[in-house]
């Protein structure tokens, strides 16, 4: 037998196995109304597939450099001034091949193996899964409901080297305001730790906007991507934003780990930018989901959850339903045609009596998807 790393040994992305169940089911000639996967029901702005169009045909979209398009850094930098009044140097802005080599950036740049990161429960599988594949120890923070599933100062334990925030965060929706991001991220200053903020739901509220790191203080890393608010999952592409005397380390990372952002995605990446009233009518969807959600949800057999401030997902406590959210997961899919992500992949405790629901599909889905679960609850 060949020998394998520990490193391997990660959990599985739960949400993608659900995802492949629904897609068996599809194939058996199975109506499924897909709200398991944080994913828009918009392909990429039409500016981006008309950009990328004209590229293919005259562009042979070979090898940039590591960092990205310096037009589309330039870009991305001005975006910053737009949504956030911030005068961002564009030499600070690395593209990367989604959010997640955006993580793998940042993790491997910042922590040695051994380092503990902490991380807020409920939250994002793939953080622990990455740091785990990385050596580098995630230490899970059970936030509480009255904190809106948020970290708080005091929280934090000892012995940090850094801590990853989310905001709006998955699966929650939640959102921290300036004053509740600035004093963990003056926490983490004052400690030593480094701070880690994902910001991928940026521009997918309904209240407040999203409040970015870079606000507040220089030395963080956010990271941010194309897939949620521009409509780009598959496209493969995000960004960091690094202080300036990290931008070369990344770069040299960014330069063995992955050569370069795909070249295709950047040049769609640029025109999706200048999308803005599409894009924002994808918005306006999310947020007629949202409502429906809220309204009927209920109804529906699923009365637990705090109305998310931003992303498409509602996270449900199911806790008088069962206390084996998989199994409950299953049935849904199989009984009411419905996929629904298991609360085990953002908690591995408290997630068996937890269910997330993606909103981001098209709003006639949402409205049949509550047809069918009030149907199989008997409501």
């Amino acid at each position: 037998m060949v020998r394998v790393s520990r490193r391997g040994d990660v959990d599985a992305f739960i949400v993608m196995d659900v995802m492949e169940a629904a897609r068996r089911e599809e194939a058996r000639g199975r109506s499924v109304i897909h709200m398991e996967v944080g994913q828009p029901g918009t392909p990429a702005p039409r500016a981006a597939r008309e950009a990328l169009a004209r590229a293919m045909a005259s562009d042979p979209l070979g090898y940039t450099v590591a960092l990205g398009l310096p037009q589309l850094r330039a870009r991305i930098a001005r975006l910053y001034r737009d949504w956030y009044g911030i005068d961002l140097d564009p030499a600070r802005v690395v593209v990367t091949a989604g959010s997640s080599a955006g993580f793998v950036l940042a993790f491997t740049s910042l922590f040695d193996a051994g380092d503990r990161v902490a991380i807020a429960e409920p939250g994002y599988p793939s953080y622990r899964n990455i740091m785990r594949a990385l050596d580098v120890e995630p230490v899970g923070l059970a936030a509480r409901e009255e904190d809106r599933f948020q970290p708080t100062p005091a929280t934090l334990p000892d012995g940090l080297a850094g801590l990853l925030v989310a905001s709006p965060a998955n699966p929650t929706g939640s959102m921290l305001d300036r004053a509740a991001l600035g004093a963990l991220i003056g926490t983490a200053r004052e400690r030593g730790i480094a701070f880690v903020s994902d910001e991928i739901y940026h521009g997918i509220q309904y209240g407040g906007r999203a409040v970015s790191a870079l606000e507040i203080d220089d030395d963080v890393y956010v990271v941010n991507s194309f897939s949620k608010y521009f409509s780009m999952t598959g496209w493969r592409l995000g960004w960091l934003v690094v202080p300036e005397d990290h931008v070369r380390r990344v770069e040299r990372l960014a330069q063995n780990l992955f050569i370069c952002p795909p070249h295709v995605s950047q040049v769609a990446a640029l025109a999706a930018l200048d999308a803005t009233d599409e894009l924002e009518a994808n918005v306006e969807v999310y947020r007629a989901n949202r409502e429906l959600l809220v309204a009927g949800l209920g109804r529906a057999g699923f009365p637990h959850f705090a109305p998310p401030d931003g992303a498409f997902y509602i996270y449900a406590d199911v806790s008088e339903l069962t206390d084996d959210s998989s199994a409950l997961a299953r049935r849904l899919l199989l009984e009411a045609g419905v996929a629904a992500t298991p609360g085990l992949d953002f908690d591995p405790e408290r997630g068996r009596r937890t269910l997330r629901f993606s909103y981001a599909g098209p709003t006639a889905d949402i409205a049949e998807a509550l047809r069918r679960l009030e149907a199989w609850s008997g409501g």
